[in-house]
Order: C-alpha cells, then sequence, then structure tokens
C-alpha cells in the first residue's frame, strides 16, 4: 500500500502556473524550509495559503481527527499537501514536443490540411508533402495530417503536380509539454483549476 507520503502534489511557481509534480514528502520537506506555501481552495474557488505553522494549527483544528489525508508523528499531526506554491522559483519547463504520430494530429487539430475537414482518428493519416521519393523528409516541416480521401488523391504527387497544398505551414509545434504529461489517474480535483486554466492559456500551437 502506497504510503502518504507518496502522495503526488501539484507544484506551482510564484506566479501560481504548474510546472511539476513531486510527492508528499518532498512537498513538505520544502514547507519546513521556507521554500513553499500550502494552496488550499473552498467550494467557492477562494484560494487561501499557508506556511507550515498555519498548515500545522488548520490540521489539527480545522480537520476532522478521522481525516483520511492526516500524517501522524509523535509530535505533529499534518494533512498532507495537494498543491504547494514556490516562493521563488518564477520558470516554466522547456521542452521540445516529441515527434510523434498523434502530436502532428494535435498540431493540425485533428484536421485534414487539404479539405479542412476535422476527422477522428481512425480516419486519419500522415502526409509527406513531399514525397519521401522525392527526397521528403520524415519531420515536423514536411508531415500533414490527412484524410484518407485526400491521402489517396495525392498520392506520391508533388503538391504542385496534385494542386494540393496543405492549409498551414508544417512547421516544429511550440507548446508546454506539463499539462499532457499528466495522467488522469494521478490528478487530484484540486488541481484541475490550475491544469484547466494553463492548457486554455498555453495551447500547442505552430
Amino acid at each position: 500500500m502506497r504510503s502518504l507520503l507518496d502522495t503526488p502534489v501539484l507544484v506551482l511557481n510564484r506566479l501560481w502556473q504548474p510546472v511539476n509534480t513531486c510527492c508528499a514528502r518532498r512537498a513538505v520537506s520544502l514547507l519546513f524550509l521556507g521554500h513553499a506555501h500550502v494552496v488550499r481552495s473552498d467550494q467557492e474557488n477562494n484560494f487561501y495559503t499557508y506556511d507550515i505553522d498555519s498548515w500545522l494549527e488548520y490540521s489539527t483544528i480545522e480537520v476532522c481527527e478521522n481525516d483520511s489525508d492526516l500524517i501522524h508523528s509523535v509530535r505533529i499531526t499534518l494533512k498532507v499537501p495537494r498543491i504547494i506554491v514556490l516562493s521563488l522559483y518564477d520558470r516554466l519547463p522547456k521542452k521540445e514536443v516529441k515527434f510523434t504520430r498523434h502530436n502532428i494530429f494535435q498540431r493540425d487539430k485533428y484536421m485534414c490540411q487539404y479539405c479542412g475537414i476535422v476527422f477522428d482518428t481512425k480516419s486519419l493519416n500522415l502526409d509527406h508533402v513531399v514525397p519521401r521519393d522525392k527526397g521528403g523528409k520524415t519531420s515536423w516541416d514536411n508531415l500533414v495530417t490527412s484524410c484518407i480521401a485526400c491521402n489517396s488523391r495525392k498520392g506520391n504527387k508533388m503538391p504542385e503536380e496534385a494542386r494540393m497544398f496543405p492549409m498551414r505551414k508544417p512547421i516544429a509545434p511550440r507548446w508546454r509539454p506539463f499539462f499532457t504529461s499528466v495522467q488522469e489517474t494521478s490528478c487530484h480535483e484540486s488541481w484541475r483549476h490550475f491544469l484547466d486554466l494553463s492548457s486554455s492559456q498555453v495551447e500547442m500551437s505552430a
């Protein structure tokens, strides 16, 4: 059985942007060192922050004794934090988007780049704008999302031959991959405000 100290905790930078996750053990350590505060929200989405002293007080006074998220020791009772905000760190992690079929679909918003219709993944292919046997590379800037019909119609022709040109020039996308790396199974309900807000503001784009 997993220890409460292994519970995943969402980490926000000092601008309240999600940057990572850590285990509760690490989060509690950061609290005691004064490097972070706990973030708690109520049912009206009001947010409160706590340093280690006020969080200890909250844990012993406001929380029910039968709360399953309580860590007990000889001297203290501490509720496992679900979100912490760092006191000084204000950067966002930077990472290149992995070159995969799924990420190309995401970049092109599941839209065929020739007919402009949105399809589900079962009805989509990837098309080499410049065919491979004509020197085209399998890369961000030569692959586009294409429906099966358009893919068959273009075949092995150059865009000029087929008179079919992508709606958007294919390039490597830029995004913050953290939001898609958080698995639904480990995502606590209290995280959703920050993840939903961030994903709406930081979109994968080309």
